[in-house]
């Protein structure tokens, strides 16, 4: 695994609730300005305009941007979570359904700003809470997609950790890609195609090793 870049950790964890909306203020005007002058004319002094804070403050919660930018995709990892899982029906045939649902899931927790998105996928450098943010989201996800597979009657793969280690990191990375950078592949059409592989795979009809 990479190693962590130092320069990145933040100055101030918040302790009370004012410091926390105050670093929550930051953070959001961070996207917006990323989002609207790229990363490279996103200075921090746009930023601390932006949320109202003086850069002295500003710089007592991140010491530089790209601290600021590893931490809004800390925050993307963390939200990325499925819960309408435990309610999806799991009876016979449904399987496709729900496929569907996880392809779902995903393309929506991506749709908000594909340019904010683009910006973290190219230029977020590699802090240590990034690095466990990336750790816990996948550890979570795999565990979580493991149980519901297991549950479901339709699935007919070899080895479940596997299986839900592989069917995570392709509709996650694909996902990311189409969203970042949108192309002349209709979203339904990505979505369609996605859902009919996975599909596929879970029920026994390819085989991805050969």
């Amino acid at each position: 695994m990479p190693s962590a870049d130092r320069r990145l950790q933040p100055r101030r964890k918040p302790r009370q609730v004012r410091a926390e909306l105050t670093r929550e203020r930051i953070l959001a005007a961070a996207a917006h300005v990323f989002a609207e002058h790229g990363y490279a004319a996103g200075t921090t002094n746009r930023i601390a305009e932006r949320a109202r804070v003086s850069i002295g403050s500003l710089y007592q919660y991140f010491p530089n941007k790209d601290a600021i930018l590893a931490a809004l995709l800390v925050r993307h990892i963390d939200r990325g979570s499925w819960p309408e899982a435990s309610r999806l029906d799991m009876s016979p045939g449904t399987l496709e359904a729900t496929v569907r649902a996880l392809v779902r899931d995903a393309i929506d927790a991506h749709r908000d700003d594909p340019q904010l998105l683009r910006i973290m996928i190219e230029e977020a450098p590699l802090s240590q809470e990034l690095l466990d943010a990336v750790d816990r989201h996948g550890r979570t996800r795999v565990a979580e997609l493991r149980e519901l597979l297991g549950r479901h009657p339709d699935v007919r793969v070899r080895d479940l950790d596997v299986a839900a280690e592989l069917i995570l990191f392709t509709v996650e990375i694909n996902t990311h890609k189409l969203m970042a950078a949108p192309r002349a592949i209709p979203v339904e059409t990505f979505a369609r195609e996605l859902v009919d592989m996975v599909t596929r795979y879970l029920r026994g009809d390819i085989d991805p090793c050969r």
